[in-house]
């Protein structure tokens, strides 16, 4: 890792079973996100196909979101980066089809695009292999609060980040974050406020965006009378493109 950067969290759980590291041995060497020796990562080299569009999620968890997405868009390319290997066995797991039941294939599951790549580390390493608007869509869900105050700097949705997540996103792009802690809802829309070149394009903070695919830590959480918090923002200075791209669309 580049030692500018410092990473805060842990990389492994508790230990990954057999079948789920085959998976890392096997299929993520596959799929796994691979960084060009110089230059930037070429959009019509990522995937076996065209993608209609990339998207990219932070820190996907468990990856049923990205999976469940994956399935639902099979011309969409996803990349998904997660340092917690624990998850990234668990994304595979459900790429695989090994989630619901033991299979002694390592392939994707049948039927399932190979429309997703696998970025198994912090997403900031692949910030400067990224050129300027290629993503449709970007996901940061329930990305850890850190709520001791003396650790808010390690928060993802800072000053550091915001500037390459706006300029990652097309002109008619959106970036999609959910929180169930007030404290990080609270720092998120101060630090919009701060960084002014992003707009809020949903009132109701509450009501789940379109197809919108639950994760299970979002699950667990309302169970545990949370409530989900959703922000969708669109870059403030592309409103024009945005017009064009809805009537095109009419």
């Amino acid at each position: 890792m580049d030692t500018m950067l410092r990473f805060f969290g842990r990389r492994k759980g508790k230990a990954i079973g057999a079948s789920r590291e085959r998976l890392m041995q096997e299929l993520l060497p596959k799929i796994r996100l691979v960084l060009p020796q110089k230059g930037k990562l070429a959009k019509t080299k990522l995937f076996p196909f065209k993608a209609k569009e990339l998207w990219l999620e932070i820190g996907f968890g468990g990856g049923e979101h990205i999976a469940e997405l994956a399935k639902m868009y099979p011309d969409i390319g996803i990349i998904g980066a997660e340092p917690f290997l624990n998850g990234v066995s668990s994304l595979l797991a459900h790429l695989n089809g090994s989630h619901r039941f033991p299979k002694e294939d390592t392939g994707l599951e049948e039927g399932r695009c190979d429309n997703v790549r696998i970025w198994p580390d912090d997403i900031r390493l692949v910030f400067p292999y990224l050129p300027d608007g290629i993503f449709e869509r970007i996901f940061v869900l329930y990305p850890d609060p850190w709520p001791k105050a003396r650790h808010a700097e390690r928060r993802f949705i800072n000053q550091n980040n915001l500037p390459e997540l706006y300029r990652l996103l097309t002109p008619t792009g959106r970036l999609f974050v959910a929180t169930d802690v007030i404290g990080y809802a609270d720092w998120v829309q101060e630090q919009m406020k701060i960084f002014k070149k992003f707009s809020l394009n949903n009132k109701d903070l509450h009501k789940t965006p379109e197809d919108w695919v639950p994760t299970r830590y979002e699950q667990k959480g309302i169970l545990a009378g949370r409530q989900p918090i959703y922000f969708v923002f669109s870059k403030k200075n592309c409103l024009t493109e945005r017009k064009k791209a809805a009537k095109l669309k009419i």
